[in-house]
């Protein structure tokens, strides 16, 4: 650390340096000054400014002498209460310690020893040392600590920095299409996610400089770890993860982020930036582990993470959705906006959960909630136009795509969904524009290649449909592409056989009147049985239920525990709430992909739990919901209807 006789000459030069006046005093306009100067990364609001001096002078009042403001002394004193970090500050504002004679008439020099480390020679003194003064480094909260860590953050900038210059050379960096979908609305930063969305970028980690970096990070690194304190070494795993993690170097940063959590398990930060890296690198079940451990921290930590529990939740929340949990996703929005109700994005992904599983109407007063915090929010109007859509109220729907297409004309999802309402409605010529603006952006998006290809061949343009279709089958050879073109080539054939236009069309197939069906005997079974049966069984493929062994019910029953509690009308029985019903169903349905099983959810929500949830408490009866399913689980006949007789017996 700083001798205090270098930290009071730095102070000194530091003050004199925004004393405009010379009046022996910092003002408020020269104090902003200050804040401005050494936070050159960090764009203040005038609301902000005004909240950090109000809190600097009601704080060291006895330090305020009249109108000239903060005395020298007491800006000495902030820095002594680790308001700032009088060695950042410094290098910033491009200040040089100059040995000269303090009051006393002792000489003071500020000479650093030289560092170890191996790229000490490109660690150039520039003017602004603008490296130093990132947003999340100069964070009182989250920032760095410790002088020495500065040195690492300074080290890992030229070995990121060669490795870019490399990369960018050979033409190995990439970027991705991720900015032209409906942002995911997670927070990557201890603090509310910004409305930024940056491209992420893609390393070439196959190359020998990658290699090198890797090496020379273990290098930074095994410094940090042989800190002179374990809070050292803390400070230094978290200023490299972070720095990696801003330059989308998420495995490498997941490692750093890794060992600070060994350093202190029961701090919060180290497990939410690791959920942060394992979710964008696709690992959501160990992403939803790191968020849970969080939490339960930020919960036993007291009032000191309060403001951090919201963002723990909204990305919770997040992780839970990539295993296709969005009952437990739902749980935890409806937690982050209830601490705190302007999160916009809570109530957006709370929306759009809501419309997975089918609850359109919650769905709408959620996003209409989003957009009235912040209107122009584009992935809220997108997903309440498709809900809109979802509720039969497809004028307001379009209405709603065209603002997210209007305040985001490359958005993909409002393209791409717009295009599938107006085929709903019959608009073909227009579906087929829409499916064109994908295109435009995304060339490769197969599905709207597709799509564009029924479209046209809806409006009648059939040499047109045939070129587009040629074009998807180039781009996949997925077996929807095949069953379009047969039925194409259906059509062709019936074009062909005559000029009979739209008797030919007719001829396919044949209308019966539902009363000149007949019975054969008592045996026979009645038509809306028939429908029922039909219903059942696409129940049972949507949910895939039909593949769950009847056997696994009664296991669920043995060894689960669920208490006994009271209904509304007092009857006694074993209820449970929706998403921890979800995790039970996630273990009987373990097969299924997390998209498949968001299906499944929205059709057993819609079809069982809305009906067993008669009072909309979010809880239902366990027993019923057995016997409810068991008939449609797999195995014989008489041990399905046993099951179900067991399910009731055992609430």
């Amino acid at each position: 650390m700083t001798p205090r006789g270098s930290r009071s000459v730095k102070v000194k030069r530091i003050f004199l340096q925004f004393d405009a006046n010379h009046d022996g005093g910092l003002n408020r306009e020269e104090m902003a000054a200050l804040v401005v100067a050494v936070n050159p990364r960090v764009k203040f609001s005038d609301e902000q400014i005004s909240a950090i001096l109000d809190e600097v002078f009601r704080t060291y009042g006895e330090f305020i002498d009249g109108e000239k403001g903060l005395t020298l002394d007491g800006l000495l004193r902030t820095y002594d209460d680790g308001a700032g970090d009088v060695d950042r500050d410094f290098d910033a504002l491009g200040l040089e310690l100059k040995p000269l004679d303090d009051k006393n008439g002792i000489t003071v020099a500020s000479e650093e020893a030289a560092s170890s480390s191996s790229i000490v020679d490109e660690r150039i003194m520039e003017p602004q040392r603008e490296q130093r003064t990132a947003a999340w480094a100069a964070s009182p909260n989250h920032g760095i600590v410790f002088d020495d860590t500065w040195k690492l953050v300074d080290d890992l900038e030229i070995l990121i920095k060669r490795l870019t210059a490399r990369h960018m050379k050979d033409g190995k960096i990439k970027n991705d299409n991720s900015d032209v979908f409906s942002d995911p609305g997670w927070s990557s930063e201890l603090a509310p996610a910004s409305d930024v969305s940056e491209k992420r970028v893609i390393w070439d980690e196959s190359g020998s400089d990658y290699a090198t970096f890797v090496k020379e990070l273990g290098v930074l690194r095994s410094r940090a770890d042989r800190a002179s304190s374990r809070p050292e070494a803390f400070d230094g795993q978290m200023a490299i993860g972070r720095l990696l993690y801003e330059h989308h170097l998420f495995k490498e940063a997941l490692v750093s982020f890794k060992r600070a959590c060994e350093l202190f398990p029961f701090d919060v930060k180290p497990h939410f930036r690791s959920g942060n890296c394992l979710y964008v690198l696709g690992r959501y079940s160990e992403a939803k582990a790191e968020f849970q451990q969080a939490l339960e921290a930020a919960e036993a930590g007291g009032n000191q993470w309060t403001y951090l529990l919201p963002q723990i939740h909204v990305n919770l929340g997040i992780a839970l959705e990539g295993e296709g949990m969005v009952l437990s996703a739902c749980e935890h929005y409806r937690e982050a906006a209830i601490l705190c109700p302007t999160h916009f994005r809570a109530l957006k992904l709370l929306g759009s959960a809501l419309f997975g599983i089918g609850e359109y109407k919650a769905a709408v007063k959620a996003l209409e909630e989003a957009i009235y915090m912040k209107n122009d929010y584009a992935d809220a109007h997108c997903d309440l136009a498709s809900a809109l859509h979802a509720m039969g109220d497809d004028d307001n729907a379009v209405k709603e795509f065209q603002k997210a297409i209007d305040l985001k004309p490359g958005h993909v999802d409002a393209l791409y969904n717009l295009g599938g309402l107006y085929m709903d409605m019959g608009r073909y010529q227009r579906a087929s524009e829409m499916y064109a603006r994908v295109l435009a952006v995304w060339p490769t998006h197969w599905r709207a290649q597709l799509n564009k290809a029924v479209s046209l061949l809806g409006a009648g343009e059939t040499d047109e449909a045939k070129k587009a279709l040629k074009e998807a089958f180039k781009m996949t050879n997925r077996v929807e592409l095949h069953d379009a073109i047969s039925h194409l080539k259906h059509l062709q054939k019936r074009k062909l056989k005559g000029n009979a236009g739209n008797d030919a069309e007719a001829a396919a197939f044949v209308a019966v009147e539902p009363s000149k069906f007949k019975t054969v005997g008592d045996k026979t079974s009645q038509r809306p049985e028939l429908s029922l049966a039909l219903d059942i069984r696409s129940f049972q493929r949507i949910t895939r239920l039909n593949r769950c062994d009847v056997e696994l019910l009664k296991k669920e029953m043995r060894e689960g525990d669920v208490p006994v509690s009271y209904s509304g009308s007092g009857i006694p029985e074993k209820s449970i709430r929706k998403a921890s019903l979800e995790e039970i169903l996630r273990k009987l349905l373990h097969f299924l992909k997390p998209e498949t099983f968001v299906g499944a959810i929205r059709a057993i929500n819609q079809k069982i739990l809305s009906v067993l949830d008669e009072y909309e408490s979010g809880r239902v009866d366990l027993g019923i919901f057995f016997a409810v399913i068991a008939p449609l689980c797999d195995g014989p006949l008489d041990k399905r209807k046993q099951v179900a007789y067991e399910s009731l017996s055992w609430r």
